[in-house]
Parts: C-alpha cells; sequence; structure tokens
C-alpha cells in the first residue's frame, strides 16, 4: 500500500492500485491557516478519495499513522521527508516537477561553483522539454519576451477577459465547512473570510480549470502580467498555482496546453513564453533551490530585520489599514487567500522590507495565508526575493519600490488619501517615504551594488531626509 500526501493527489504520483491517504487535522491546530485554504485542503483530500483503492484514514498527526505501507513518492518537505525516513519504506523520488533533484544537482555541479541564475536554468529547460524551439533555437530567436509584458495598469476598471474559472461546490465542500466550523467552535483559530470554494479540488476541476485559462485568457496573461487593477483580482493569470503545487497537474502538461495554444494561433508568443517560464523555469528553479540552500534558509536575516508583523496583517484586517495599495492586497487576501505575484512581490513584500518585518514570520505568513502556500515555495519567494534577507544568494538587488512604482502598475493611488508623489507631512506616501527610509537604513550595503548605488546617491541629496526619516520613525501604520 502507498502513503499518499495532500500535495500529491494527481495520477503521475501513484505508485500502487491501493492508496493510504491521510487527513491530519491537528496541522490546523498548530498555525493559522486562511479558513478558504483549509477548506481547499480537505475537499481535495475527500475528493481523491473517491477514487478506486483508496483508503481515508484520519489521523490528528503523521506520527499516529498505525497502518503498514511499503511505498511513498518523496514529499516536499523537510519535516515529512524526516518522517518517511522513519517508515522504513521504499522512497521514490520525488514528482510534480520538470527536473528531478538529481539533474539539479549535477547542473549544480556543472556550474563549478559560479552564481546559480534562474534565466540559464530556464533556457537550459527549454532545451531539455523542446518547448518553444526550433530547430535548436528558441521560437521567434529570443528566449525572454520580459519587455512586452510589463505594461502598466490600463484605464479601464478591468481588463476584460473572460471570468476565470471557479468551482461549483457539491456535497462533500459542505461536509468540510461543518467540520471547519466544528473546529472552529472548538477553539481552532483561522484567519481570512469562509466562502465559496474558488480553486479546483480535484484532477477534474484541474483539467477544466486549466482548459480554460488556456482557451480564453493566456493571450492576454503576458503584456498585464505585472499590473494590477484594483476590480480585477485575477486579470489574465492562471490561478494554477493551487492545482499545480497539490499536485493534480504536472507542470509540463500545463506547459504543453500552452504551447499548443501558439501554435494553433490562439495566443500570443509574449504570453505562452512568459506562462512557460513560470511553470518550467522559476516554479522547478525555488523548488530546487529549497534543498539546496538547505532547511536554514528559512531563517536567514542579513538585513537584521526584527519588527514583528502587524496586527491587522496577522487577522487580516484590512479595515484597520490606510494605504488602498496594501489596504486593497490584505483585503483580497482575507476574500480570497491568492493574490498575484506583483501583490506579492511589490506591495506586501516591499513594504516588509521597507518596514523591517522579520523574514521567517513573513515567509510563515505567507504559508498559512495562501491557497497557494507551501513549506517549499515560500523561502526563496519571500526570504530572497521579497526581502533579500540572504543577502543576494537569491537576487541581485532589492526589489525595493516608492509610491512611483505602485502608480504606474495599479490603480490603487488614484483613490489613496496618501500622494505617491509626496515623501514628507500628512499626505506623504508611506510606500514611498518608506524606499527612502530603507534606503539610509542599508545604504553602506547597498552603495557596492552597482544595480541600487544610485539610489544612495540621490537619496544623500534629498534636503528633506531628516524629517522624512523623523517622521518614518514615528509612523504606527501603513
Amino acid at each position: 500500500m502507498q502513503l499518499l500526501f495532500a500535495d500529491q493527489l494527481g495520477p503521475h504520483f501513484q505508485l500502487e492500485e491501493q492508496i493510504l491517504l491521510p487527513e491530519v487535522l491537528g496541522q490546523f491546530k498548530k498555525r493559522k491557516y486562511h479558513r478558504q485554504k483549509a477548506h481547499l485542503i480537505l475537499s481535495a483530500i475527500r475528493h481523491r478519495a473517491l477514487d478506486s483503492g483508496v483508503e481515508l484514514i484520519k489521523l490528528d498527526s503523521y506520527k499516529d499513522l498505525a497502518t503498514a505501507v511499503s511505498s511513498v513518492v518523496n514529499p516536499t518537505s523537510y519535516n515529512l521527508r524526516r518522517f518517511v525516513d522513519s517508515l522504513g519504506v521504499q522512497i521514490e523520488p520525488s514528482r510534480g516537477f520538470v527536473e528531478s533533484e538529481q539533474e539539479f544537482a549535477d547542473y549544480v555541479a556543472s556550474k563549478s561553483g559560479k552564481r546559480l541564475v534562474m534565466e540559464d536554468f530556464y533556457r537550459k529547460q527549454r532545451v531539455k522539454t523542446s518547448l518553444l524551439m526550433n530547430n535548436g533555437q528558441p521560437e521567434g530567436d529570443q528566449w525572454n519576451y520580459d519587455h512586452d509584458n510589463r505594461l502598466p495598469a490600463p484605464k479601464q476598471s478591468n481588463l476584460g477577459v473572460s471570468e476565470p474559472w471557479t468551482a461549483v461546490e457539491d456535497e462533500i465542500d459542505v461536509q468540510v465547512r461543518a467540520d471547519l466550523d466544528k473546529l472552529q467552535a472548538e477553539g481552532v483559530s483561522f484567519s481570512g473570510i469562509d466562502g465559496p470554494r474558488l480553486f479546483p479540488a480535484s484532477r477534474e476541476e484541474a483539467l477544466q480549470a486549466m482548459h480554460h485559462f488556456v482557451e480564453h485568457r493566456l493571450d492576454l496573461f503576458g503584456p498585464y502580467e505585472d499590473a494590477v487593477l484594483s476590480d480585477d483580482w485575477a486579470m489574465s493569470h492562471s490561478l494554477l498555482s493551487a492545482p499545480l503545487n497539490m499536485g493534480l497537474l504536472h507542470p509540463l502538461e500545463v506547459a504543453q496546453a500552452a504551447e499548443n495554444a501558439y501554435i494553433q494561433g490562439r495566443a500570443r508568443l509574449a504570453s505562452v513564453e512568459g506562462f512557460i517560464r513560470q511553470l518550467i523555469g522559476w516554479r522547478d528553479y525555488v523548488w530546487h533551490l529549497y534543498w539546496h540552500f538547505g532547511e536554514d534558509y528559512v531563517n536567514q536575516n542579513e538585513l537584521n530585520a526584527n519588527e514583528p508583523l502587524p496586527e491587522n496583517w496577522l487577522e487580516l484586517d484590512a479595515q484597520t489599514i490606510d494605504a488602498n495599495c496594501l489596504k486593497s492586497t490584505i483585503d483580497d487576501i482575507s476574500k480570497r487567500g491568492w493574490v498575484h505575484h506583483i501583490p506579492r512581490l511589490m506591495i506586501l513584500g516591499n513594504i516588509a522590507m521597507q518596514r523591517g518585518f522579520n523574514p521567517r514570520q513573513v515567509n510563515d505568513w505567507l504559508v498559512d495565508n495562501f491557497v497557494d502556500g507551501t513549506p517549499w515555495v515560500m523561502p526563496a519567494n519571500s526570504v530572497g526575493m521579497s526581502l533579500y534577507a540572504d543577502g543576494g544568494m537569491m537576487a541581485t538587488k532589492p526589489y525595493a519600490a516608492g509610491g512611483a512604482y505602485i502608480n504606474k502598475m495599479t490603480n490603487y493611488c488614484g483613490s489613496c488619501q496618501f500622494d505617491p508623489k509626496v515623501r514628507v507631512g500628512e499626505k506623504a506616501c508611506p510606500v514611498n517615504a518608506g524606499y527612502w527610509n530603507f534606503i539610509n537604513t542599508h545604504q553602506e550595503r547597498l552603495i557596492s551594488n552597482p544595480r541600487v548605488s544610485r539610489a544612495v546617491y540621490s537619496m544623500r541629496k534629498l534636503s528633506d531626509l531628516d524629517e522624512l526619516l523623523e517622521q518614518e520613525s514615528q509612523r504606527k501604520n501603513l
């Protein structure tokens, strides 16, 4: 009998005809999960348990497992790998990614100690898979169409693409909701609001969501992938990260579906290339960095950022936040347990870095509050990319930005009480002022980085710097 975990729910994880699938409620007692994330996990497990040969077993902890199992696919976290090591069973290599762990180890060895760069890894993946390749050359004679995929937020209130696929709840969801209500009545605390399930909880639903995106939304994904509109929470993003991270889809089948849309003339090259880069490049890359960087990477704190997360982040309380960009982002997370990569990086991550929030706390908060959050996906994205807490292992510069970036790429600033052009005073944008405060705080480190040294010199010329620093030292709420 094969032991199956909750993020191994697709057919590509099945080793044996008989499967033991644990439902572990104790995880919700240890950390504060988003209510909709907890719902999605339980719904997906119970939907998989409907399949022939699958036995559902309810546990408070994996350590309570008493049923004999003979095999398992290597799981996706250090804790679970220690657990399966203790079982003395056949452990098959991890699945659900394009590059195997051994292949990545060989790739790292081939670099002979040189810095790892995602773009290099991505190009290797393209050659390996033959995706968007033409006689050994990239389709269109370019590897990367980033320059075509950075349009600012359009003037209209929404992007105008077809609505994303959403789930239709069934009897399983009704029972899941009742069970979570019972847990809450017993004192288990969740964040966010309960709501109708939005994301796929079965293989069939995941395939429906994939085909809907490829057919109706992929073409416009690229140009506006970095833009944010307050009335269009999904924009033209795929919303497939959750089913991918639960193992309901394989990244290669999704990438191939996108490539076929380009071949058939249903989606532009820049959009398809950008989407495939996320799937076989970025996603695979952060998975392998989770193991390459090591278990203690999540505790990296090179900028000595030790401020605790504010209560309104922990409680997802948007009503106590003044800055419209952050207020809207926290509100979206509360409602759905999801925002796309720009609110994560350039609003949440940017502000957390500016304000010196503790990286481990930020990482854990992201894991717990996002439906696609996993222990492997967040460290490189949050500790490395968003917070620069690793001192440059992941990114060559901190992704710090002021109000001008938010004003360009979103429509939040027009209705905000703060002015993105103002640094000091009642109208001072906390993202704008926070940016200069961050540059000042870390100027000795940043001045040696050619990608951000100019900002240090500009900061030193600000006539109102002392006033700005005093103002930001007193700021209690964004």
